[in-house]
């Protein structure tokens, strides 16, 4: 078994042995299963709509209820988990591109530069999201692309500022110095030495982008700069079903309920993930090899006893 392999059945047996962990990891499991089962079968069609029984609460014909166009909840539930994890998967793949790129810009040798970028983000990271989302609403108008970039703007700008410190201490130490000292190039040096020791921070930021990431597409969504009307996701059943919150209660709480399960799991996991990949919190990785030797000894030791 190799050191890397080693380090990552470490890295997920640590963070499965953890109540948070495990956890964050059933439900992201349970969405992602339920997203691929959207896209083959759903108990309803989308468009199939009932006159007769509208705002129905849960029976044996719908589990979760119907809405006021009488279209069964679980389906446009099942099929928005597919909608929002495509969200959330191109905003954190965005955001950590851009906010990478931005912190080597900060940490770059040419003063000018560092300085640039420095300025720039103390200037925009003022900018709400919702404010972004409007001024590309208007050439674009709603769709799947203005959350994804109105998001990776924002979040990113928050990322770079709040790895930096980080990224800088890493950037000053002596093996990076060495490594520079022996001609490896400023890209080499970031990719190699720099990104896996802010590793930590990062997956915790990410994790809560992504959390992030689904409430802002249920506000943007009821403020009409979202999701269209016509793509199934938590933020449209949300928007659809809100108004009447007072009178059918039911049509509210599922989609809320689905949408603060999911971000505190991704709350949760960022920190769980952060426990189990930095050495300094997970001992088990200062010295993978020592760790398996320990382990395949004790299990000796249990099947000997």
């Amino acid at each position: 078994m190799t050191v890397k392999r080693r380090r990552s059945i470490i890295v997920l047996t640590s963070l499965w042995s953890t109540a948070t962990g495990r956890f964050s990891l059933i439900v992201m499991s349970c969405w992602l299963l339920v997203a691929m089962l959207s896209l083959l079968w759903t108990p309803y069609s989308l468009w199939a709509t009932d006159g007769f029984h509208v705002w129905q609460s849960p029976s044996r014909q719908h589990l979760l209820g119907t809405d006021g166009s009488g279209a069964d909840v679980l389906s446009w539930l099942m099929a928005g988990s597919a909608t929002n994890l495509l969200i959330v998967v191109l905003a954190v793949i965005l955001t950590a591109i851009c906010g990478l790129l931005l912190v080597a810009a900060m940490l770059s040798s040419h003063l000018g530069l560092s300085q640039l970028a420095v300025v720039i983000i103390d200037a925009l990271i003022s900018l709400p999201t919702v404010l972004v989302a409007l001024i590309l609403a208007v050439p674009f108008g709603p769709s799947i692309m203005v959350i994804v970039v109105a998001c990776s703007f924002g979040y990113s700008l928050n990322l770079a500022r709040i790895v930096r410190p980080q990224a800088l201490l890493v950037a000053r130490s002596a093996y990076v110095e060495s490594a520079i000292s022996n001609g490896a190039s400023a890209s080499r040096v970031f990719v190699r030495h720099i990104v896996p020791n802010i590793l930590p921070i990062l997956l915790v930021q990410l994790s809560m982008c992504a959390g992030t990431v689904i409430l802002a597409e249920s506000g943007l969504t009821y403020l009409g700069i979202g999701v269209p009307s016509s793509v199934a996701s938590w933020g449209h059943s949300l928007a659809t079903s809100v108004k009447f919150i007072n009178v059918y209660p039911f049509a509210v709480i599922w989609p809320g309920l689905v949408v603060t399960v999911v971000v505190v799991a991704l709350n949760l996991l960022g920190d769980a993930v952060r426990d189990a990949v930095d050495p300094l919190s997970n001992p088990r990785l200062r010295n993978p090899i020592a760790s398996m030797n320990t382990e395949m000894q004790e299990e000796v030791h249990v099947r000997e006893s």
